[in-house]
């Protein structure tokens, strides 16, 4: 893994945030930004879908905002971008005070995320939050 985190950083991560911003977020059912999107509302997440193309349409019941500030605050901010787009993603989410950021399979910035850690915050980067989630066994629902 790209990010270093342990099992056990990851554990604590997923079972310590309840805010969750999906950056790119897709009303499409075959695109894994909305699978994930709506697993992560299953486990009882206050999950919030980020796409500026689909503001206001809903995604699994929830509107989707156009910029990642109209869902702060925020625990994590998890990252449906190419890597190319990942860091200005990641530079807004620090600036609007986030705890982690969350770059998803295939999502990689090493230099945004050394600019993220260096501001406090925990990265994950080229993981997803699904499969670690069933990887690690993770009860049915968080809290």
């Amino acid at each position: 893994m790209t990010d270093a985190m342990t099992d056990a950083g990851i554990r604590d991560l997923l079972l310590a945030t309840r805010r969750i911003a999906v950056v790119g977020a897709s009303d499409r059912p075959s695109r894994p930004s909305h699978g994930v999107f709506g697993f992560l509302l299953a486990r009882g997440y206050d999950a919030v879908p980020v796409n500026p193309v689909l503001a206001g349409r809903e995604i699994h019941g929830r509107a989707a905002l156009s910029a990642l500030a109209q869902a702060a605050p925020l625990d994590m901010v998890d990252v449906f971008r190419r890597s190319s787009e990942a860091g200005a993603v990641i530079d807004e989410a620090v600036r609007l005070g986030a705890r982690s950021v969350w770059l998803q399979l295939g999502v990689v910035d090493a230099a945004a995320a050394a600019r993220a850690r260096a501001a406090g915050l925990v990265v994950v980067m080229d993981r997803c939050p699904v499969i670690e989630w069933r990887r690690l066994g993770l009860p049915d629902r968080v809290g």
